[in-house]
């Protein structure tokens, strides 16, 4: 239909993931550390060090998946009662 809107699946991302997009960058890598959440989202060329943002709808399209979670190598410490 015309006009009609793709849907795309939003991806669960944290601060300090590292993931792979659809194309690399024109460094040679294809892996950018999350630095910024929002509407748009910010990441860091682990190549180069190149930083760049895209649109929140632009990244879940061209995401193809995780290199790294940043919450699998450092769990959250286990709260402690002081009592």
């Amino acid at each position: 239909m015309k006009g009609e809107i793709d849907m795309v699946k939003v991806v669960e991302i944290a601060l300090g993931d590292v993931v792979k997009l659809k194309k690399g960058h024109p460094c040679g890598a294809n892996e950018w550390e999350i630095t910024k959440l929002g509407m748009d989202i910010g990441m860091t060329c682990v190549g180069c060090g190149r930083k760049v943002r895209l649109m929140r709808y632009d990244f879940d399209r061209r995401f193809r998946g995780y290199i790294k979670r940043y919450h699998e190598e450092h769990p959250p410490e286990a709260l402690t009662d002081e009592s």
